[in-house]
């Protein structure tokens, strides 16, 4: 799953970068532009650094900055979307995506802090 999930992260980091270069460009898009870019892709950055965790509770925190990336992340996609800069069928892909991510890290942080009981 580690491996996969690397790549699953990195792909979700490129569709992201994607919708950045389809913004328009006004001054408040490249403020939305930048904060999206940076949460979109620090997701798999934070997860492959949660994958070199020395122990369990090095990788519980890890996994909680992923979870706050990932929130972050759909945050501004509900920001590009109430402002229809883009068109939903492009958005709503991506946000699956950032859901899905967020199940997956939900039940991994679950499982994590029962090992700590």
């Amino acid at each position: 799953m580690g491996e996969e999930l690397k790549n699953r992260t990195k792909s979700y980091a490129l569709a992201i970068l994607n919708v950045v270069e389809q913004l328009p460009i006004t001054t408040s898009s490249k403020v939305v532009a930048y904060q999206i870019a940076k949460s979109g892709t620090s997701v798999g950055a934070n997860y492959r650094a949660a994958c070199r965790s020395r122990s369990n509770k090095e990788f519980i925190a890890k996994i909680e900055i992923v979870l706050e990336e990932v929130d972050e992340t759909l945050y501004w996609l509900e920001i590009i979307k109430a402002k229809q800069w883009l068109p939903d069928m492009l958005i709503d892909t991506v946000w699956k995506e950032g859901n899905e991510l967020t199940a997956i890290f939900v039940t991994s942080l679950k499982t994590a802090k029962a090992k700590l009981i």
